[in-house]
């Protein structure tokens, strides 16, 4: 708990899975970041009415790559919850917005990496309302067409954030297969 009496994130409890995604126990975020116990993530990547791609960067709060940035919206999946439910929850909650088309679930994949591990569901949504970005989460944003992100990614000015990366060159993938 906070001071204020409000839940931390690192209080909320997720679900702990195996190698092949199957619920094998519960913890609480900040337990399972600290261990490095495998969880459930989503990335949504968020297009614009024009089909730009929301970028943003991290606050430096986050107890996650803070202050990186990141080309998809997303985050953990509570326990109990779906991929599909965590999905809407997590766009509507980062775009700050309500009444978002239900995210497509595109892909699915293992992240492992700097002592992290998450089964990570990419999905894609078109929001088309006016973003008001939660402010807890983003400390910037702004919309980059494919080749501006293109560009970002693949350079050093800008730290981005790990895992988001890879999902973004598996999404680039993905979209490549016949």
């Amino acid at each position: 708990m906070n001071p204020d009496g409000a839940r931390s994130p690192s209080d909320e409890i997720l679900d702990i899975v195996d190698e092949h995604d199957v619920v094998v126990g519960r913890a609480p975020r900040g337990e399972a970041t600290a261990r490095g116990l495998p969880h459930r993530c989503v990335f949504v990547e968020a297009r614009d009415a024009e089909g730009r791609i929301f970028v943003h960067r991290r606050t430096a709060t986050k107890a996650v790559f803070p202050s990186h940035y990141d080309m998809f919206v997303g985050g953990v999946v509570g326990a109990g919850e779906s991929y599909d439910e965590a999905a809407l929850r997590e766009a509507e909650e980062e775009l700050g917005v309500s009444g978002l088309p239900r995210p497509e679930p595109l892909f699915k994949f293992l992240y492992r990496g700097g002592g992290h591990i998450w089964w990570s569901y990419v999905y894609q949504v078109r929001c088309v309302l006016p973003v008001r970005p939660q402010v807890e989460e983003v400390a910037w944003h702004t919309f980059l067409t494919d080749a501006e992100l293109e560009g970002r990614a693949g350079g050093d000015d800008w730290p981005w954030v790990p895992d988001g990366l890879e999902a973004y060159r598996r999404l680039r993938t993905f979209r490549e297969l016949p």
